[in-house]
Protein backbone atom coordinates (compact mmCIF):
# COMPACT_ATOMS: atom_id res chain seq x y z
CA UNK A 1 0.00 0.00 0.00
CA UNK A 2 2.84 2.39 0.90
CA UNK A 3 4.58 1.70 -2.42
CA UNK A 4 1.38 2.38 -4.36
CA UNK A 5 0.87 5.63 -2.46
CA UNK A 6 4.45 6.69 -3.14
CA UNK A 7 4.04 5.86 -6.81
CA UNK A 8 0.82 7.88 -7.00
CA UNK A 9 2.39 10.88 -5.27
CA UNK A 10 5.42 10.69 -7.56
CA UNK A 11 3.25 10.62 -10.70
CA UNK A 12 1.12 13.50 -9.39
CA UNK A 13 4.16 15.63 -8.59
CA UNK A 14 5.82 14.80 -11.91
CA UNK A 15 2.68 15.76 -13.81
CA UNK A 16 2.30 19.00 -11.86
CA UNK A 17 5.94 19.97 -12.39
CA UNK A 18 5.74 19.01 -16.06
CA UNK A 19 2.69 21.21 -16.63
CA UNK A 20 4.38 24.10 -14.86
CA UNK A 21 7.48 23.74 -17.02
CA UNK A 22 5.37 23.69 -20.20
CA UNK A 23 3.60 26.90 -19.10
CA UNK A 24 6.88 28.59 -18.18
CA UNK A 25 8.79 27.49 -21.29
CA UNK A 26 6.38 27.59 -24.26
CA UNK A 27 9.21 27.85 -26.80
CA UNK A 28 10.83 24.72 -25.38
CA UNK A 29 7.46 22.93 -25.51
CA UNK A 30 7.07 23.90 -29.17
CA UNK A 31 10.59 22.66 -29.88
CA UNK A 32 9.77 19.32 -28.26
CA UNK A 33 6.60 18.96 -30.32
CA UNK A 34 8.57 19.51 -33.52
CA UNK A 35 11.11 16.86 -32.52
CA UNK A 36 8.39 14.33 -31.82
CA UNK A 37 7.06 12.39 -28.85
CA UNK A 38 7.91 8.79 -29.73
CA UNK A 39 9.47 6.85 -26.83
CA UNK A 40 12.93 6.71 -28.37
CA UNK A 41 12.95 10.49 -28.27
CA UNK A 42 13.61 10.21 -24.52
CA UNK A 43 17.21 9.26 -25.31
CA UNK A 44 17.70 12.82 -26.54
CA UNK A 45 16.01 14.59 -23.63
CA UNK A 46 17.10 16.00 -20.29
CA UNK A 47 15.17 15.17 -17.12
CA UNK A 48 13.34 18.50 -17.38
CA UNK A 49 12.39 17.87 -21.00
CA UNK A 50 11.09 14.42 -20.11
CA UNK A 51 8.77 15.90 -17.52
CA UNK A 52 7.50 18.35 -20.13
CA UNK A 53 7.08 15.58 -22.71
CA UNK A 54 5.05 13.42 -20.33
CA UNK A 55 2.84 16.35 -19.35
CA UNK A 56 2.20 17.25 -23.00
CA UNK A 57 1.26 13.66 -23.85
CA UNK A 58 -1.04 13.43 -20.83
CA UNK A 59 -2.79 16.64 -21.85
CA UNK A 60 -3.36 15.40 -25.40
CA UNK A 61 -4.71 12.11 -24.10
CA UNK A 62 -7.10 13.89 -21.74
CA UNK A 63 -8.34 16.14 -24.55
CA UNK A 64 -8.47 13.18 -26.97
CA UNK A 65 -6.47 15.29 -29.40
CA UNK A 66 -5.27 12.27 -31.35
CA UNK A 67 -4.49 14.21 -34.52
CA UNK A 68 -1.85 16.29 -32.74
CA UNK A 69 -0.46 13.15 -31.14
CA UNK A 70 -0.20 11.52 -34.58
CA UNK A 71 1.71 14.57 -35.85
CA UNK A 72 4.13 14.36 -32.92
CA UNK A 73 4.92 10.77 -33.85
CA UNK A 74 5.40 11.67 -37.51
CA UNK A 75 7.82 14.41 -36.52
CA UNK A 76 9.97 11.93 -34.62
CA UNK A 77 10.24 9.42 -37.46
CA UNK A 78 10.96 12.12 -40.02
CA UNK A 79 13.68 13.72 -37.87
CA UNK A 80 15.22 10.80 -36.00
CA UNK A 81 14.19 7.68 -37.89
CA UNK A 82 17.62 7.08 -39.43
CA UNK A 83 19.28 7.20 -36.00
CA UNK A 84 16.75 4.72 -34.60
CA UNK A 85 17.20 2.28 -37.47
CA UNK A 86 21.00 2.38 -37.19
CA UNK A 87 20.67 1.30 -33.54
CA UNK A 88 18.20 -1.49 -34.24
CA UNK A 89 19.76 -3.04 -37.34
CA UNK A 90 20.20 -6.38 -35.55
CA UNK A 91 16.46 -6.67 -34.89
CA UNK A 92 15.97 -8.03 -38.40
CA UNK A 93 17.82 -11.20 -37.38
CA UNK A 94 16.90 -11.34 -33.71
CA UNK A 95 13.22 -10.42 -34.04
CA UNK A 96 11.88 -10.36 -37.59
CA UNK A 97 13.35 -13.63 -38.86
CA UNK A 98 12.61 -15.52 -35.65
CA UNK A 99 9.17 -14.11 -34.83
CA UNK A 100 7.64 -12.61 -37.96
CA UNK A 101 8.90 -14.26 -41.16
CA UNK A 102 6.36 -17.08 -40.91
CA UNK A 103 3.54 -14.86 -42.18
CA UNK A 104 5.34 -14.44 -45.49
CA UNK A 105 5.40 -18.21 -45.87
CA UNK A 106 1.63 -17.93 -45.53
CA UNK A 107 1.61 -15.12 -48.08
CA UNK A 108 3.53 -17.36 -50.48
CA UNK A 109 0.82 -20.01 -50.10
CA UNK A 110 -1.87 -17.41 -50.74
CA UNK A 111 -0.17 -16.23 -53.93
CA UNK A 112 -0.04 -19.82 -55.21
CA UNK A 113 -3.84 -19.95 -54.94
CA UNK A 114 -4.38 -16.77 -56.95
CA UNK A 115 -4.83 -16.52 -60.69
CA UNK A 116 -3.91 -12.84 -60.46
CA UNK A 117 -0.31 -11.70 -60.87
CA UNK A 118 0.85 -9.21 -58.26
CA UNK A 119 3.48 -7.01 -59.84
CA UNK A 120 4.48 -4.63 -57.05
CA UNK A 121 5.21 -4.96 -53.33
CA UNK A 122 5.18 -1.77 -51.25
CA UNK A 123 6.57 -1.63 -47.73
CA UNK A 124 5.21 1.35 -45.80
CA UNK A 125 7.68 2.39 -43.11
CA UNK A 126 10.59 0.53 -44.69
CA UNK A 127 13.22 1.74 -42.23
CA UNK A 128 16.67 0.41 -43.17
CA UNK A 129 15.26 -1.73 -46.00
CA UNK A 130 16.24 -5.09 -44.50
CA UNK A 131 12.71 -6.47 -44.63
CA UNK A 132 12.13 -5.23 -48.18
CA UNK A 133 15.41 -6.81 -49.30
CA UNK A 134 14.34 -10.09 -47.69
CA UNK A 135 10.98 -9.97 -49.48
CA UNK A 136 12.75 -9.23 -52.75
CA UNK A 137 14.65 -12.51 -52.41
CA UNK A 138 11.61 -14.46 -51.21
CA UNK A 139 9.27 -13.37 -54.02
CA UNK A 140 11.42 -13.26 -57.18
CA UNK A 141 8.41 -13.18 -59.52
CA UNK A 142 7.32 -9.77 -58.23
CA UNK A 143 8.66 -7.10 -60.56
CA UNK A 144 9.04 -4.07 -58.28
CA UNK A 145 9.73 -3.53 -54.57
CA UNK A 146 9.10 -0.03 -53.22
CA UNK A 147 10.11 1.09 -49.74
CA UNK A 148 8.45 4.20 -48.31
CA UNK A 149 9.61 6.06 -45.21
CA UNK A 150 9.25 9.50 -43.63
CA UNK A 151 13.01 9.80 -43.05
CA UNK A 152 14.71 11.38 -46.05
CA UNK A 153 18.11 10.58 -44.57
CA UNK A 154 17.27 6.89 -44.25
CA UNK A 155 15.81 6.74 -47.76
CA UNK A 156 19.04 8.21 -49.16
CA UNK A 157 21.06 5.59 -47.25
CA UNK A 158 18.86 2.81 -48.61
CA UNK A 159 19.05 4.10 -52.18
CA UNK A 160 22.83 4.04 -52.02
CA UNK A 161 23.02 0.66 -50.29
CA UNK A 162 20.73 -1.12 -52.77
CA UNK A 163 21.58 0.82 -55.91
CA UNK A 164 22.74 -2.33 -57.71
CA UNK A 165 19.27 -3.88 -57.43
CA UNK A 166 17.06 -2.36 -60.13
CA UNK A 167 13.95 -4.00 -58.70
CA UNK A 168 14.18 -2.01 -55.47
CA UNK A 169 13.17 1.64 -55.13
CA UNK A 170 13.04 3.88 -52.06
CA UNK A 171 10.84 6.95 -51.65
CA UNK A 172 10.57 9.63 -48.95
CA UNK A 173 6.86 10.05 -48.32
CA UNK A 174 3.94 9.58 -45.99
CA UNK A 175 2.48 6.17 -46.86
CA UNK A 176 -1.10 7.40 -47.18
CA UNK A 177 -0.09 10.28 -49.42
CA UNK A 178 2.00 7.99 -51.62
CA UNK A 179 -0.88 5.55 -52.06
CA UNK A 180 -3.23 8.38 -52.97
CA UNK A 181 -0.94 9.37 -55.82
CA UNK A 182 0.59 6.07 -56.91
CA UNK A 183 -1.52 3.17 -55.67
CA UNK A 184 -2.99 0.75 -58.20
CA UNK A 185 -4.40 -2.73 -58.52
CA UNK A 186 -2.27 -5.86 -58.12
CA UNK A 187 -0.13 -4.38 -55.35
CA UNK A 188 0.93 -6.06 -52.11
CA UNK A 189 1.29 -3.74 -49.11
CA UNK A 190 3.37 -4.56 -46.04
CA UNK A 191 4.01 -2.94 -42.67
CA UNK A 192 6.49 -4.47 -40.28
CA UNK A 193 6.54 -4.11 -36.48
CA UNK A 194 5.14 -0.67 -35.89
CA UNK A 195 3.84 1.65 -38.61
CA UNK A 196 0.06 1.69 -38.53
CA UNK A 197 0.21 2.14 -34.74
CA UNK A 198 1.10 5.77 -35.45
CA UNK A 199 -2.08 6.34 -37.48
CA UNK A 200 -5.18 7.53 -35.67
CA UNK A 201 -8.15 5.20 -36.06
CA UNK A 202 -9.83 7.78 -38.27
CA UNK A 203 -6.84 8.09 -40.58
CA UNK A 204 -6.25 4.34 -40.72
CA UNK A 205 -9.91 3.84 -41.65
CA UNK A 206 -9.53 6.41 -44.45
CA UNK A 207 -6.33 4.74 -45.61
CA UNK A 208 -7.90 1.29 -45.82
CA UNK A 209 -10.95 2.74 -47.60
CA UNK A 210 -8.61 4.24 -50.19
CA UNK A 211 -6.90 0.88 -50.69
CA UNK A 212 -10.32 -0.63 -51.28
CA UNK A 213 -10.75 1.60 -54.34
CA UNK A 214 -7.51 0.43 -55.98
CA UNK A 215 -8.75 -2.95 -57.11
CA UNK A 216 -7.15 -6.27 -56.25
CA UNK A 217 -4.66 -5.80 -53.43
CA UNK A 218 -3.13 -7.75 -50.54
CA UNK A 219 -2.05 -6.29 -47.19
CA UNK A 220 0.21 -7.93 -44.61
CA UNK A 221 0.36 -5.96 -41.35
CA UNK A 222 2.72 -6.84 -38.51
CA UNK A 223 1.78 -4.38 -35.79
CA UNK A 224 1.90 -4.12 -31.99
CA UNK A 225 -1.16 -4.02 -29.75
CA UNK A 226 -1.49 -3.02 -26.12
CA UNK A 227 -1.26 -6.16 -24.01
CA UNK A 228 -4.39 -5.15 -22.08
CA UNK A 229 -6.46 -4.24 -25.14
CA UNK A 230 -9.46 -6.57 -25.02
CA UNK A 231 -11.22 -6.34 -28.40
CA UNK A 232 -14.38 -7.95 -27.02
CA UNK A 233 -14.73 -5.21 -24.42
CA UNK A 234 -13.41 -2.39 -26.60
CA UNK A 235 -13.35 -3.09 -30.36
CA UNK A 236 -12.21 0.48 -31.03
CA UNK A 237 -8.65 1.79 -31.01
CA UNK A 238 -7.04 2.91 -27.77
CA UNK A 239 -3.76 4.46 -26.65
CA UNK A 240 -1.11 2.21 -25.12
CA UNK A 241 2.47 2.25 -23.90
CA UNK A 242 4.70 5.08 -22.72
CA UNK A 243 4.77 6.77 -26.12
CA UNK A 244 0.96 6.66 -26.43
CA UNK A 245 0.72 5.14 -29.86
CA UNK A 246 -2.49 3.48 -31.06
CA UNK A 247 -3.55 -0.09 -30.41
CA UNK A 248 -5.89 -0.93 -33.30
CA UNK A 249 -8.28 -3.82 -33.87
CA UNK A 250 -6.62 -4.59 -37.21
CA UNK A 251 -8.64 -7.62 -38.28
CA UNK A 252 -11.90 -5.74 -37.69
CA UNK A 253 -10.70 -2.57 -39.43
CA UNK A 254 -9.56 -4.51 -42.49
CA UNK A 255 -12.86 -6.41 -42.65
CA UNK A 256 -14.83 -3.19 -42.34
CA UNK A 257 -12.86 -1.81 -45.30
CA UNK A 258 -13.89 -4.75 -47.47
CA UNK A 259 -10.85 -6.99 -47.09
CA UNK A 260 -11.04 -10.73 -46.54
CA UNK A 261 -8.85 -11.95 -43.67
CA UNK A 262 -6.74 -15.01 -44.49
CA UNK A 263 -4.58 -14.85 -41.36
CA UNK A 264 -4.95 -13.27 -37.92
CA UNK A 265 -2.81 -14.14 -34.90
CA UNK A 266 -0.92 -12.61 -31.99
CA UNK A 267 2.29 -13.33 -30.11
CA UNK A 268 2.98 -11.98 -26.65
CA UNK A 269 6.15 -9.99 -26.15
CA UNK A 270 6.50 -10.22 -22.38
CA UNK A 271 9.63 -8.12 -21.94
CA UNK A 272 8.04 -5.17 -23.75
CA UNK A 273 4.48 -5.67 -22.49
CA UNK A 274 2.74 -5.69 -25.85
CA UNK A 275 1.26 -8.13 -28.32
CA UNK A 276 2.59 -8.58 -31.83
CA UNK A 277 -0.40 -8.75 -34.14
CA UNK A 278 -0.25 -10.43 -37.55
CA UNK A 279 -2.97 -9.71 -40.09
CA UNK A 280 -3.06 -10.94 -43.68
CA UNK A 281 -5.90 -9.65 -45.84
CA UNK A 282 -6.92 -9.68 -49.46
CA UNK A 283 -9.23 -7.35 -51.37
CA UNK A 284 -10.85 -8.95 -54.42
Amino acid sequence: MKNKLKSFIYRLLSHTVGNALVALQPKKALELSKKGMTLEMCNHLSATERLMRNAMLKKLEKKKDYKTLENYHKNYWANYGAEFFSKTNDSFKTEFLTDCAFIFDELHEQLLKQTETFTTLVEIGTGNGNVLNYLNSKFPKIEKFIGIDLSEKQINLNTEKYKANEKMEFVTSDGFEWVNENGHSNMIFVTSRGVLEYFTEERLTEFLAKLNTLGKTIFVAIEPNGINHNFDENPNSELYGHERSFSHNYAELFKNAGFKIWHASQKECIKDSYLQSFTGSINF
